[in-house]
């Protein structure tokens, strides 16, 4: 596969800006025709210490992602939770609109939806599930590993009430906190209304049992299940690791990818 780290300036946070790109490398003949098609697409989103890197540095997803000739877009979103952040940069309107923009601008990659997919771990569980429930029509199909999924309880740092500087970090991004639950940042409310609608992306979710967000994704999980959705879950031994990750991220493309 093709490695490729993109420098670019972002019009909507104001900022360079990075991602890493992974494409398919084409047949000699393929690129002195200009006959390559275009290629279906992973975004990869990373977690909220993480960057860009993170994917490559501590899994092996290059080797992983090259069977399925595909392309894989990980940019890097800082600590925003995917969010217009109350108090920083536009980050929803970043990852949503412009980094598929991007993307799309300087490599052969399909718009179509049923060549578009995003995953991620933690926080990018968060986003994935984020993006694809807010937009079913432009993705077939997402996925969350050990996802921060119920953004209400995150905002109340899981009982660490006297985190002051994760609260406040929270209110940075989120604004006033009681205001989180019931609104478009809620992964719950935004599967109930991709349930009503009639294009529906397919879901995977896994997290391990030792893992602090379990009881999150537990809820996610069993709240989901009341719904139209079509989700597959996940769960087994495991902390909030790498070394799960790894294991599962091969596991989330046999999916993704399997027909």
């Amino acid at each position: 596969m093709i490695l490729t780290e993109v420098h670019f300036f972002s019009e909507t946070l104001g900022m360079r800006c990075t991602m890493n790109v992974l494409l398919p490398q084409r047949p000699l003949r393929d690129a002195r025709t200009g006959k390559a098609p275009a290629c279906r697409t992973l975004y990869l989103l990373h977690g909220y210490s993480d960057d860009h890197t993170a994917w490559q540095r501590w899994t092996s997803i290059e080797r992983y992602a090259e069977p399925y000739n595909l392309t894989v877009v990980m940019p890097a979103v800082h600590l925003s939770f995917y969010t217009d952040m109350a108090h920083g940069g536009a980050y929803w309107q970043f990852i949503s609109q412009e980094v598929p923009a991007v993307a799309r601008q300087l490599f052969p990659l399909s718009a179509a939806r049923e060549d578009t997919f995003v995953a991620g771990l933690s926080m990018g569980g968060y986003g994935a599930f984020k993006l694809a429930l807010t937009h079913p029509e432009r993705f077939a199909a997402a996925a969350s590993l050990s996802g921060a999924l119920d953004v209400r309880e995150t905002v109340r740092a899981h009982g660490r009430h006297e985190d002051l500087a994760w609260l406040k970090q929270m209110q940075n991004i989120f604004g006033d906190l009681s205001k989180v639950a019931g609104s478009e940042h809620d992964l719950f409310v935004l599967a109930e209304k991709t349930a009503a609608s009639q294009v529906k992306p397919r879901l995977y979710q896994c997290c391990g049992t030792e893992d602090f967000l379990y009881p999150d994704n537990v809820r996610f999980r069993d709240h989901v299940r009341t719904l139209a959705l079509d989700l597959t879950f996940e769960e087994g031994p495991g902390d909030h690791h790498w070394a799960y990750w790894d294991a599962m991220i091969q596991r989330v493309l046999a999916w993704m990818f399997s027909s």
